[in-house]
């Protein structure tokens, strides 16, 4: 069943996001951050797929109804971001997941993809309603998570051919995660491209790591989104 966009409050003004709830009508919450392209059919084809497996997931958007298939003004939209409203918009998603009836779970799991890989991060050492975080080849040179506050464990997915988030970046924020004594697990894995996981992009798309990456999370999230 496809989810439906909704409306809730972010620090007193309107926010928005696409809600996906599993024909169950209950499930633990996860929050979905999209790519720089905006909360395209992709993002909510994925909170979907996590309604299929029985939680309930949010996509905020945080372009506030802006989306773009060019690279150009993906960036450029990257860029603008307001940080500070992000983190918002963000706090305001979750408090708005947590408060629906539908949802089971005291904590939420976050996932996003490249910049929303950062910001599902950035949201995991803001929020301690977070229960556990997987990032996908995050990047945003403007959002610097706060790593000493992190409480949610780590999953991270990275690719060793990708130019945005070289492996060295990877190892690196695995190194930095284990220095601040949290717990993360970070696969870099050999072949593939930043993006590896979106099946819009032809070019760069690869089922089977994308397969192995879902079974992963949906097992983290099991286990730690309760």
């Amino acid at each position: 069943m496809p989810g439906s966009m909704v409306e809730f409050p972010v620090n007193g003004k309107p926010g928005s996001g696409y809600l996906a709830v599993p024909e169950s009508g209950r499930g633990p919450g996860v929050i979905v951050i999209q790519e720089w392209w905006g909360l395209v059919d992709h993002i909510k084809d994925v909170a979907d797929r996590f309604a299929a497996e029985g939680f309930v997931a949010l996509a905020p958007d945080m372009y506030h109804g802006e989306s773009t298939s060019s690279p150009d003004d993906a960036g450029k939209l990257m860029m603008a971001l307001d940080i500070d409203r992000a983190a918002k918009d963000l706090s305001g998603a979750i408090s708005y997941l947590l408060g629906r009836d539908e949802v089971s779970s005291s904590t939420v799991g976050t996932v996003g993809f490249c910049m929303g890989g950062q910001l599902s991060l950035y949201a995991a050492c803001e929020n301690t309603s977070v229960g556990a975080c997987v990032v996908f080849y995050g990047i945003h040179p403007n959002v610097k998570p706060n790593l000493a506050a992190l409480q949610a464990p780590v999953l991270g997915f990275f690719a060793e051919k990708d130019e945005f988030v070289p492996p060295a970046a990877a190892r690196q924020l695995e190194a930095d995660l284990q220095a601040a004594g949290k717990s993360a697990d970070i696969t870099v894995f050999e072949g593939v491209d930043h993006a590896f996981f979106n099946d819009t992009r032809d070019a760069v798309y690869d089922a089977t790591v994308a397969g192995t990456c879902w079974s992963r999370i949906l097992g983290f999230y099991r286990e730690h989104v309760r």
